[in-house]
């Protein structure tokens, strides 16, 4: 980590799928902050955290970039929410830089828009509006997608645009 920020001057230190590291996780960015880390942790992970390794990590992660891919898991929500209680605000440093912030991430899925709805419905009405949006179009159905008729195809320009659309009409933070 340390290398990363004297030797490459990166943003952040993007920690990706860590979960089942949480114990290392913490351990290392302790060592690093004594030896003078100060740039931002982002915890790169699904919306399935429980709640409960959140609180442990409540000030240690910096910024949250969770995938919501869809409306349905309660535990997603929950998640969510304590991501946002924990970052909530947007804080930028001199550069304009994020250091601390929830980004969701949702893909939209080809047949999908009112699941999608649904999703930005949640995160408009229960999450800070300091939150931001990556609404993603780049679904590619692969390996035995084709057996499935309702993720055969990928998302057409058409249903990415409405649910675009939708996000922008209730004031979402797109990025």
């Amino acid at each position: 980590m340390l290398f990363l920020q004297d030797h490459y001057q990166c943003h952040n230190i993007n920690l990706v799928t860590p979960t089942h590291f949480v114990p290392n996780i913490l351990d290392a960015i302790y060592i690093a902050a004594r030896n003078g880390l100060k740039i931002p942790i982002v915890y790169n992970c699904a919306a399935y955290e429980s709640v409960e390794t959140l609180k442990i990590l409540d000030g240690i992660i910096d910024i949250y970039m969770p995938d919501f891919k869809y409306n349905s898991p309660e535990r997603a929500k929950l998640a969510l929410k304590e991501m946002d209680l924990q970052v909530v605000g947007i804080k930028l440093d001199e550069r304009g830089i994020a250091y601390r912030r929830l980004l969701i991430r949702h893909l939209v899925l080809p047949g999908g828009l009112e699941d999608t709805k649904k999703v930005l419905d949640f995160i408009k009405e229960e999450l800070s509006p300091d939150c931001l949006l990556n609404l993603m179009d780049q679904y590619y159905p692969a390996h035995k997608a084709h057996e499935y008729e309702e993720i055969s195809r990928r998302l057409d320009y058409k249903e990415y645009q409405e649910a675009y659309n939708y996000a922008k009409k209730m004031g979402l933070r797109l990025v």
